[in-house]
């Protein structure tokens, strides 16, 4: 070893024993071509150098990329077997009631959201016990409610899935729970010729758990096996 080296014997031995542990080693490398920038000083432009931060910038912008993919995958998966999960739920009661509390407690808590109703239009409008006794999972409403509710606040088509924040939230749809809630999901329902619509409403304490960026597929999917189910239960 000549007198001006400044590496240890054991440190220089094993940078010789394993010189791609140094090559693999990114913050190393870095350290490395510093210290060689830094000795050839300023007047000396390195267009490799140069042409190899730009590579090393696009890699962590791509790498980036690829995690938030994978990310967004995974999630896609974790909805689509919640999704799967509240239907095959929905599918074992074997009488109406029964029905309708599964949607309220288990499907709710399946697909973690705060509270579930459902909204059913009805041309006579009475007190019924069969609606107080079900803990606010139903409510029905005038014919039109439905549209209207829907359409609030937006023009155009109605539109069979909303995402939106709420601000005030309707105490008729949500029960005592409405001051609590900040988003919702409402599924419009088409229950057969010659009745009237109905619709699934969603409401979640978090502002941003319904977005209106989000997609909409599974939610329609679910609302299109849950019409369906409440065709059956209403034949």
């Amino acid at each position: 070893m000549s007198s001006n080296t400044k590496l240890k014997d054991n440190l220089r031995a094993a940078i010789l024993a394993e010189p791609d542990a140094v090559l693999d080693d990114k913050d190393l490398m870095q350290a490395l071509v510093t210290a060689n920038e830094q000795a050839r000083g300023n007047n000396v432009i390195d267009l490799r150098g140069i042409a190899m931060q730009r590579l090393e910038a696009r890699l962590d912008r791509l790498e980036d990329t690829h995690r938030s993919v994978i990310a967004a995958a995974y999630e896609n998966l974790a909805g689509t077997n919640q999704v799967h999960r509240a239907i095959l739920r929905l599918l074992e009661p074997v009488d109406f009631e029964d029905f309708l509390r599964t949607l309220g407690n288990d499907v709710s808590e399946i697909l973690r959201v705060d509270h579930v109703t459902l909204v059913l239009e009805t041309t006579v409008m009475r007190d019924d016990p069969a609606v107080g006794k079900l803990g606010g999972v139903l409510t029905v409403v005038e014919p039109g409610f439905i549209d209207t509710y829907l359409s609030h606040d937006r023009r155009g088509p109605i539109r069979e899935v909303v995402l939106r924040g709420m601000r005030q939230p309707n105490p008729r749809v949500f029960g005592s729970t409405a001051g609590h809630l900040r988003s919702e999901a409402c599924l419009r329902l088409d229950l057969g010729e010659g009745r009237l619509p109905g619709m699934i409403v969603m409401g979640a304490r978090d502002a941003n758990h319904f977005n209106p960026q989000l997609g909409t597929d599974l939610l329609s999917f679910f609302a299109g096996v849950f019409e369906r189910s409440m065709r059956h239960w209403l034949s």
